[in-house]
């Protein structure tokens, strides 16, 4: 697959800032790309302030930072970004913008200065920002890489686990026994997050439950992991299943994608995947609760539903996974609410620690779980007769 524009020049910014000047014949077979590319490249990067150009060589905008890892003094206004803290988040992702959020809080009111980076959606979109903060003299990372797939997070395996930073892992937790088991991590339980929902529904009579859920994130995975573990193991359950929330739940065609071809639902012509009809699953199983997961898609699962003659929650009961803006559903979903922005403080916070030199700072790694809550709002009762 031929790599994005923006990502290439990216990669190039990244080597020009942490070298020096670079000719462009090194940074073509460097980037495995012909030297007519690289110097088109150069010249738009040029011609945008990014970097300057020269004959055959390309330059920074201003001289690498040779002591960017050393702690800044406090009073003394660092150049560029040494001495601040990478925040790397994916684009578009409101759930860790709220974990980015609190983050920030605990940095700056320790009067760490913040260097964030938003990750564009394409392959190894993250490692060319994070070589650039190092460049510029960060001093720590803190990261939720997207890892849509299984081996896009192991293609982040060799660089992460070596960045010389002190680095936490927000609402990530890497494949056990993996080149990033031992990094700092901070994540919500979604196990207990699905107990939660399913308790809840079988509390309030359900027997047959239904989980649409995204599978394009770590976190949508832990989630249909969780539901089937848990479901399977209730007496109580008498029948359950597990189905994509969306057409634009799970990463695109290609090895990266690991979702079952049996979880996909039926292809259209338009788009390769037919939008959900959950009506028609929940007369199909008898079900007469769901769990959805993300909250923009239970909003319009819900939709759906009504359109069909659903009404939640007199024929289905709902409970929503996320809780970003279930409440503003009508009727306003009862939901699964990780602690987003206490992601974000605990993660911050660790890594304060891992920078402090305090006794203790460089002890074990740490794997830290947060619990989330059930915000309780009315969109479950209990079950009516299964639908016909």
């Amino acid at each position: 697959m031929r790599e994005p524009v923006e990502l290439r020049r990216q990669r190039i910014l990244s080597v020009v800032e942490s070298r020096g000047a670079v000719k462009v014949s090194v940074l073509a077979a460097e980037l495995d790309v012909s030297v007519v590319t690289v110097r088109r490249d150069v010249e738009e990067l040029s011609r945008a302030g990014r970097l300057r150009r020269g004959h055959g060589v390309a330059r920074p905008v201003r001289e690498p930072v040779r002591t960017a890892r050393m702690p800044a003094v406090r009073g003394e206004e660092p150049a560029g970004d040494a001495g601040a803290v990478a925040l790397v988040v994916p684009e578009r992702h409101s759930y860790l913008y709220e974990t980015l959020h609190g983050a920030r809080s605990v940095l700056e009111e320790s009067g760490i200065r913040i260097a964030l980076h938003i990750a564009p959606p394409s392959a190894g979109a993250e490692r060319p920002l994070v070589e650039r903060a190092l460049a510029d003299g960060a001093r720590g990372l803190l990261i939720a890489p997207r890892w849509p797939g299984a081996r896009s997070e192991e293609r982040d395996h060799g660089w992460l686990a070596d960045v010389g930073v002190p680095t936490v892992l927000m609402e990530r937790r890497p494949r056990p026994g993996s080149a990033l088991h031992a990094l700092d991590s901070v994540c919500t339980d979604h196990w207990y997050g699905i107990h939660l929902a399913v308790e809840h529904l079988v509390s309030l009579g359900h027997r047959r439950i239904v989980l649409a859920a995204r599978d394009d994130s770590p976190t949508a995975r832990s989630i249909r992991a969780a539901f089937a573990e848990i479901a399977a193991a209730r007496p109580e359950v008498e029948d359950w299943t597990v189905v994509l929330s969306s057409p634009e739940a799970v990463p695109g065609p290609g090895p990266d994608s690991p979702v079952a071809a049996a979880a996909v639902p039926p292809s259209s012509p338009a788009d390769g995947r037919a939008a959900l009809d959950l009506a028609a699953l929940l007369r199909e199983r008898g079900a007469t609760g769901a769990v959805l997961h993300g909250d923009v898609d239970a909003l319009m699962l819900v939709q759906r539903l009504a359109e069909s003659g659903v009404q939640v929650p007199r024929d289905c009961s709902v409970v929503a996974y996320d809780d970003g803006v279930a409440a503003l559903g009508s009727p306003p979903l009862t939901a699964v609410a990780p602690p987003k922005a206490e992601i974000g403080r605990a993660a911050a916070e660790l890594l304060l620690h891992r920078l402090s030199g305090a006794v203790g700072a460089d002890g074990p790694v740490r794997r830290t779980e947060l619990l989330p809550t059930l915000e309780v709002r009315g969109s479950a009762q209990g079950p009516p007769h299964p639908m016909k």
